[in-house]
């Protein structure tokens, strides 16, 4: 198993960083759903960026079935825990028990898996219960994940900063 997770503020250059850790062909799972034409674009420039050697899972709910379907010797990148938390929230499924299953498969998982998530517990306090808890609910998914990765790196301002473990090298 190989599982590093890549964890920053919006734009902090997260995606970027992770993509460049993963040897292509690799899989591309997606967690985001479009629920507007905003977003369909940002998806749409997001498959251009990454070009060509990345095959795409779209899967916004069943991330531990998508990720089972995957083989052992696979490259995978998951982008991005935060909106398959926002997708599991909004829908009531039980965000917690969704949780554990990832970890668990995360501690057997042969293949390498690069995880890109939000670390939102640096503002301000949400002023509403469903902000607070989704807050609450990302800090302990990072958390658990965290905890199985063999690498941690948080970005600032596009710079990788080694959290856990030797910072990974890119895949040229």
């Amino acid at each position: 198993m190989s599982v590093v997770l890549v964890l920053g503020g919006a734009r902090s250059g997260k995606s970027r960083f992770a993509e460049s850790l993963v040897h292509q062909p690799a899989h591309y799972v997606a967690t985001a759903q479009a629920f507007d034409d905003e977003m369909r674009e940002r998806i749409a420039a997001h498959k251009v960026q990454r070009g060509a050697g990345w095959v795409t899972h779209e899967e916004p709910f069943d991330l531990v079935g998508e990720l089972s379907k995957l083989g052992a010797d696979d490259f995978i990148l998951v982008d991005c825990l935060t909106l398959w938390l926002t997708n599991l929230l909004l829908a009531e499924r039980d965000c917690e028990s969704e949780i554990k299953k990832l970890v668990g498969f995360l501690r057997t998982a042969a293949s390498r898996i690069v995880i890109v998530s939000n670390e939102v517990g640096l503002g301000i306090v949400p002023d509403n219960k469903l902000a607070r808890r989704f807050r609450d609910i990302q800090g302990i998914a990072n958390q658990r994940v965290a905890e199985v990765a063999l690498n941690v790196v948080f970005m600032v301002a596009g710079l990788p900063l080694t959290v856990k473990g030797p910072l990974p090298t890119p895949q040229l």
